[in-house]
């Protein structure tokens, strides 16, 4: 059985009472988290066995900080793995040098392919401000994908592919004017390729602070034949 549990919901920054992007995924015992932003560490109930991080924007991966610590106060402790681009790395460093990220984690670079405990991890380029990669978890009978943020891309189909659950950034309230590339995108968008890739379930979030979160719902149902959810801290999914 897989469960995905919601640490966090929101983009840029938290709203009082919520974290902003972050998950934790549970399958046969093993403990994953997909992303770590402001808020999210104090929402974790245990330990983990492994981290994944899209991108090194704070609000993805600043927790990853705090998760560090734990880490490095818990004697016998061994090296966390992390999978992420290599800017992730150079914030924890930069958050906390000594001990050195290395010390307490065992970066592995997220563009390359990976067996993760019982998942199998692959990851599709994202357009995006800077280096984002989507996230494909695939265990015997369950596939989860995850934007972390990103654009309209083609990649997109291919990410959610048949996915049991598709989890998408929707931060943007309106479409913007035609620009290339785009950086994000809205929950209408989020729906179109959830119907693209043949996805069975579409999670919304990263919204921005202060939205009206069953807008975007109503505009992905709009478009998208599946469950549409918006994610909010404490949800659990049962895959």
């Amino acid at each position: 059985m897989t469960r995905v549990t919601v640490l966090g919901s929101c983009g840029a920054w938290p709203e009082p009472g919520r974290a902003c992007s972050g998950f934790l995924v549970t399958c046969n015992g093993f403990r994953l988290v997909l992303d770590l932003g402001y808020g999210t560490a104090s929402r974790l109930d245990g330990d983990v066995d492994a981290v994944v991080v899209t991108h090194e924007h704070p609000d993805h991966c600043v927790d990853v900080s705090a998760l560090g610590r734990l880490r490095q106060f818990t004697e016998g402790a061994p090296r966390l793995p992390l999978y992420c681009p290599p800017g992730v790395l150079r914030v924890l460093e930069a958050l906390e040098p000594r001990p050195h990220p290395t010390t307490v984690f065992d970066p592995h670079d997220l563009a390359e392919p990976a067996t993760v405990g019982p998942f199998r991890l692959e990851s599709r380029l994202l357009p995006h401000h800077v280096p984002n990669y989507g996230v494909r978890l695939s265990a015997p009978g369950v596939t989860i994908a995850y934007t972390g943020d990103g654009g309209p891309s083609p990649e997109l189909a291919e990410l959610a592919r048949d996915a049991d659950l598709f989890i998408a950034e929707a931060t943007l309230r309106d479409a913007p004017p035609d620009t290339e590339p785009r950086y994000l995108m809205t929950a209408g968008e989020a729906a179109d390729w959830a119907a693209r890739a043949g996805a069975r379930r579409l999670l919304l979030t990263h919204f921005w602070p202060g939205s009206d979160r069953e807008v975007p719902v109503r505009q992905a149902r709009a478009r998208f034949g599946g469950e549409v959810l918006a994610a909010t801290e404490g949800l659990v999914l049962t895959l």
